[in-house]
């Protein structure tokens, strides 16, 4: 055989490879986002590495998860502003170590956190980037470092972005234009959010269902759609039948099983 042949032979077998680890590696597309990560049902606390494994382990297609800023500049995660009763921003991280959540984890770095979530690429991380109690320039400084941190680990495919605060919206897609940023707050319509270079809108239900045209309005527009926090059927089949992209749910196995049953 002429050494062309094998050459030509040898790229479509390294080719043939390549898709077939690219197909094993796609993430869902159940659009079931664990709030806080899987933890309800299965008895972990909020926003640990327990219940972001037990999403993953479930199958969903994101595990949402919120992060702060310690006094030390270490970003954790966490959804209150308070650890175990110790306030994180004035708290440095030695400090916040002091305390356990009840299943003996100490407080998750967004580190730790996303390091962990990028050993599979099934379940997306839906880094929710908190605005700070001390001012807006902390709120930026904590978007600066949470897009450095998943530069850094090279954590891109993984995370989405969502935030409250305009300034760290404004700030993750000035340092990373190619980041997937959602906005929390509920009150621009999809023209406005396209105009600033969003990636989609993540509004409570109420907002969603108050102004469903939006759904259509941010399709057109190439937007995504979320609804938060979504616990009962009736509006988890509602949001289904207006083809939002994502629901965000205590009830990962409830929308698991009702989106499985639709299919």
């Amino acid at each position: 055989m002429h050494t062309y042949s094998i050459l030509l032979l040898l790229l479509i077998g390294f080719s043939f490879s390549a898709c077939q680890q690219d197909a094993g590696s796609e993430f869902h597309k159940n659009k079931v986002i664990a709030h806080r990560g899987a933890w309800k049902n299965a008895g972990h606390p909020q926003n640990s590495l327990a219940s972001l494994r037990e999403a993953i382990k479930l199958g969903c297609e994101g595990s949402e998860f919120d992060v702060w800023m310690t006094a030390d500049s270490i970003l954790v995660v966490n959804h209150d502003p308070d650890f175990m009763g110790m306030s994180i921003e004035t708290s440095t991280l030695e400090q916040l170590y002091e305390k356990e959540l009840p299943n003996g984890e100490r407080i998750p770095t967004a580190e730790e956190y996303l390091k962990e979530g990028i050993k599979q690429k099934k379940t997306k991380l839906i880094f929710e980037a908190k605005p700070s109690e001390l001012g807006v320039e902390r709120s930026v400084l904590l978007a600066e470092k949470s897009v450095e941190l998943v530069k850094r680990l090279d954590a891109q495919d993984w995370v989405d972005y969502i935030s409250f605060e305009k300034a760290i919206c404004r700030k993750i897609i000035e340092l990373d234009p190619m980041a997937r940023v959602a906005y929390l707050n509920g009150e621009k319509s999809p023209q406005e959010l396209a105009d600033k270079g969003y990636y989609g809108f993540d509004y409570h239900i109420s907002v969603v269902k108050k102004n469903p045209e939006w759904i259509t309005q941010a399709h057109q527009l190439s937007l995504t759609v979320n609804a938060w926090t979504v616990n009962n059927p009736e509006d988890m089949n509602w949001l289904l039948d207006h083809n939002t992209d994502f629901i965000t749910t205590d009830e990962p196995e409830m929308l698991l099983e009702i989106v499985q049953k639709r299919d």
